[in-house]
């Protein structure tokens, strides 16, 4: 007859207000644990923005490659190399550097990510570049990020109002500005190592980085043709091309600027301490509840392992006490 009576439940129920004091504890650390794990996928979420809005099936980057605020050029000739390929269609470069924007407000200068491409095509997934890349073939014009940090103006604003928006950009080798006019918006948003982003053509990132060469590009994107298998094809790239670059899925291409985040970077590490930490502190506050209970009740434990009971009902008894002191934690 006892094995049916709730006794973990009544045990915990008994003493009503020491019961809400733990779930209000283990509900401070779930949510403490969430928050940690929530700030975490952000992290990932900025950093990997522009590998979700760039077109490709693979994409080939440097072997020195280390992350997008932190890359290292290659040979264009390399992206040429995978059109011998038989499934491989069409290929794009893609050049990336940080150059400096002068607020047109202020007058001070901020980091911001500028992207070069090719305009005869859209090569990003963003509606709004999709369907005005093609100003981007009038030179010195760029497309501005209107998610970027208030830092660098109201630039967004004015041009929202059909304002004429004109600005300065310094590459950070460089003293003297280069003049572009903004002709469109687009949302990118900014990240952990990013502020904000500028798309342009390739041919004015060319005069915005003077230092440059223009056969020396940052990303390659790969396009298949149709029907091809993806993984194959990545397959005898890697065998076939020299070491001195890799070529990616979009998969791995993501994961592998995540682990750049989580392993290099202080931002990651205290990240991945703090998931950590919050775990520890919640595993020592659910042992502390389950203890002073168990403490508190001994005697009818005792009274129970008199009776004959093993100590196998026993653990049931507190594994299940700590069930449902987890599930009604989480609910809140």
């Amino acid at each position: 007859m006892i094995l049916n009576i709730p006794l973990a439940w009544l045990q915990l129920a008994k003493q009503k207000v020491r019961f809400l004091v733990a779930l209000a504890g283990i509900s401070f650390v779930a949510v403490l644990m969430f928050m940690q794990i929530g700030f975490q996928d952000a992290l990932y979420a900025s950093a990997t923005q522009l590998h979700k809005n760039i077109e490709g099936d693979l994409f080939l980057i440097s072997a020195q490659y280390k992350s997008l605020t932190s890359n290292q050029s290659f040979p264009r000739s390399r992206l040429y190399q995978t059109l011998g390929f038989k499934d491989v269609e069409s290929v794009d470069p893609l050049y990336v550097q940080f150059a400096k924007l002068k607020n047109p407000v202020t007058g001070r200068k901020y980091p911001i990510y500028v992207l070069g491409f090719d305009p005869v095509k859209s090569i990003f997934k963003l509606p709004e570049i999709q369907q005005d890349f093609k100003l981007l073939q009038i030179p010195d014009q760029v497309f501005f990020d209107r998610a970027a940090r208030p830092e660098f103006g109201p630039i967004a604003q004015h041009y929202s109002q059909n304002k004429p928006v004109s600005m300065e950009i310094f590459s950070y080798l460089g003293l003297i500005g280069y003049k572009v006019r903004v002709s469109g918006l687009f949302s990118l948003g900014p990240s952990f190592g990013v502020d904000g982003n500028l798309i342009v053509s390739d041919s004015t990132f060319m005069r915005v980085f003077r230092e440059r060469n223009a056969n020396q590009i940052d990303i390659g994107l790969i396009h298949l043709r149709p029907g091809a298998d993806s993984q194959r094809v990545l397959g005898e790239l890697s065998a076939n091309l020299p070491e001195d670059v890799m070529v990616m899925n979009r998969h791995d291409f993501i994961e592998f600027e995540k682990n750049y985040w989580t392993l290099r970077t202080p931002i990651g590490f205290v990240f991945n301490l703090m998931v950590i930490m919050g775990f520890v502190v919640g595993v020592i506050v659910v042992y502390q509840i389950l203890y002073s209970n168990i403490s508190s009740h001994l005697i009818e434990f005792a009274t129970l392992k008199a009776m004959g009971f093993k100590n196998k009902y026993l653990l049931r008894v507190v594994f299940q006490q700590a069930l449902i002191l987890a599930g009604l934690g989480y609910i809140p």
